[in-house]
Parts: C-alpha cells; structure tokens; sequence
C-alpha cells in the first residue's frame, strides 16, 4: 500500500510594508481619537463664554503639537532604555508621561514666560485678537514643522522650533521691530553652547565610566562601586535645579540652601542602591 506524503506548505511570509502600513493606520487613528478627545473637554469646559469655539481650537491645536513632541522629544528620552531592554515600551511611556508633565508644570513657567514676551513684544502687534491669532499660528506651524521633521528623522530641538514659529509670526503681524533681538541672540548663543558644554561634560564621564568599570577585571562589582555615585551627582544636579526653578512661586530657595537639599536627595538615592 503507497502512502503518499503530502509536501511540506511553504511558510507563509509577512508582507513588511503591510505591517507598516497598519502601524501607522492606527498611530493615526489613536491621535485623532487623542484630539476629538480633547476638543470635547474643551467645548464642555467653555460652555457658552465668549470665544469658546476659538478656545476648543486652541485646544486641538496644542493637543496636536503635544503628539509631535510626545513623538520627537519622548522618544529621546526613553528610546536607549527601551532598545536596551531595561524598560519596556509600556512602562516608559507611562513614566514619560508622568515626569514629562511634572517637568513642565514645575519648571516650565519661564520657558513660557520667554515664550509668550521674550521673543517678541505684544504690546508692539496691534491688538489682543491679532496676538492671540499670532500665537495659534505659530502653535500650528511649531506643529506641523515638528511632524514633518519626526517623520523624516531630522533631529530637531521642539522648543527651538516654537520659538521660530513664534519669532515668523511675530514678525509677520507687527514687523521686524516687534522682535526682541537680544534674547533671540541668547537663544542663539545656547544653541552652540549648551551642546559644547554638554559634550565635554559626557566625554568625562564616559571617559570616567571606561576607566573605572568596563576596563575593570570584575566590571559588576566596579559597577556597584561606581554607579551609586553617578546616581547621586545626577539627582544632585536635577533636585537642586528643580527646587529652584519649580518652588519660587511659593518659596523663594538660595543657591546654597538648594544645593544643601539636593545633596540630601543625592545621598538618599545613593543608600538606596
């Protein structure tokens, strides 16, 4: 009696195009989903006031920028983690979201101080309708611009991009004269600076960090020597800076006493390592 044996099927393969494509079928759809959201808070808040169908799209405007930065900025941030397994995608986008906010509502208030009369001055446009006019249109072009850039990958800072938008728009409502030039030149000076500085001060501690641990016969225990004292020069740095900038609307904190607490933060998270 013949058996026949019936050939193996081809394995079946994934379109990758398709995958993608589905994948960005539902980015889009979450993020219309996020700005209906958003624009029905906005009608229920503003009720019947003056303004209130400017107000709710104000509010799909700004939800639509928060996507691009959640997409540009918030992907720097938790990307090397995320890529090396240390955290994974759902939990940082819930830790970024948490501290993400934090940030902004703690520090956040100088940047939109400078936003709003550094740049340039409102007094110098005209009238209310046409600065409020003015600022929807640079929220709507930082927007665009931001989601232009993410998906093409160009490395883009967010808030210098608003600061474009603003200074254009600035200059198309009120003329060259409404620009505040001499903090545009600061800006402008930060954009070399701070990525000088900044470059320096990680080739030391990548310089520190290669001689003390990964050029170490036992890099885990040179790693468990090491790492708690990076640990607390960092949340040094970032709790003396908060407590600066976040707590002056309520409690006007000296350089010295700040620093003192943020070394008592510092060596709390060291002791817990």
């Amino acid at each position: 009696m013949e058996i026949q044996r019936q050939a193996p099927s081809a394995p079946q393969t994934v379109n990758p195009s398709r995958n993608q494509g589905g994948q960005r079928s539902l980015r889009l759809v979450l993020s219309l989903v996020v700005m209906a959201a958003v624009a029905l808070l906005a009608g229920w808040k503003a009720g019947d006031v003056p303004g209130a169908t400017f107000l709710i799209v104000a509010a799909v405007v700004g939800a639509y920028m928060a996507i691009n930065i959640g997409a540009n900025d918030v992907a720097n941030n938790v990307g090397p983690a995320v890529g090396s397994g240390a955290l994974t995608l759902a939990g940082a986008i819930v830790i970024a979201a948490f501290f993400e906010a934090g940030g902004a509502l703690i520090a956040g208030g100088d940047v939109v101080s400078t936003i709003k009369k550094g740049i340039i001055d409102p007094a110098l446009v005209g009238d209310a309708n046409s600065f409020i006019w003015l600022m929807l249109a640079a929220l709507l072009a930082g927007a665009v611009w931001l989601n232009i850039a993410t998906a093409l990958g160009a490395p883009v800072s967010t808030t210098h991009s608003i600061v474009g938008a603003v200074l254009g728009a600035g200059i198309a409502a009120g003329g060259w004269g409404v620009a505040n030039w001499s903090t545009m030149g600061t800006i402008a000076a930060s954009w070399v600076i701070s990525p000088l500085f900044g470059g320096i001060i990680a080739a030391g501690f990548l310089y520190l960090i290669k001689r003390s641990v990964t050029y170490q016969a036992d890099m885990r225990q040179a790693a468990r020597r090491v790492v708690p004292l990076l640990v607390a020069a960092m949340a040094w740095a970032f709790s003396t800076y908060l407590i600066i900038k976040g707590l002056k609307k309520i409690w006007v904190v000296q350089l010295g006493h700040a620093t003192l607490l943020g070394l008592v933060v510092a060596v709390s998270s060291s002791t817990c390592w």
